[in-house]
């Protein structure tokens, strides 16, 4: 699924509680993450519910580090946002990453008035561990 797939099935839903039934779905869509992976280390700080974010650096065709990820949550909705996060973000380079503005899309689809403040918050800390990981992916590469 990409982003624009999302942005339109948002855009035929008037209803919040249909768009949070959506986004209940969108967690269900998720890879499952390995009982491993649910470390301290990949463990997102900031989040009222548990998240975890399991990244892997992959390389494209010409050398360019790609990051990868696991995402899972304790919370359906949690789940659901981490889904829309890594179709933003997953299997794109560093740059490609720095260069999207997830809050900016999470506005769009109206989340800035639908979720609480902890969730916000939560949400603000896991774009700011991926772009954080892009960051670093940067400047190993150089």
């Amino acid at each position: 699924m990409t982003i624009d797939e999302i942005r339109d099935n948002f855009a035929l839903l008037d209803d919040w509680d249909d768009r949070y039934r959506y986004v209940i779905e969108l967690g269900r869509t998720l890879n499952p993450m390995p009982e491993a992976e649910h470390s301290a280390a990949n463990k997102v700080q900031g989040c009222a519910s548990q998240v975890w974010l399991a990244k892997q650096v992959d390389r494209n065709g010409t050398g360019e580090p790609l990051l990868n990820y696991l995402g899972d949550s304790d919370a359906h909705i949690v789940r659901g946002l981490i889904a829309i996060l890594l179709t933003l973000y997953s299997g794109h380079t560093p740059q490609q990453i720095l260069a999207t503005d997830a809050i900016a899309v999470f506005d769009e689809f109206g989340f800035r008035e639908h979720l609480t403040p902890q969730r916000s918050n939560g949400l603000r800390a896991m774009v700011e561990r991926i772009r954080s990981d892009a960051r670093e992916a940067l400047a190993a590469a150089s």
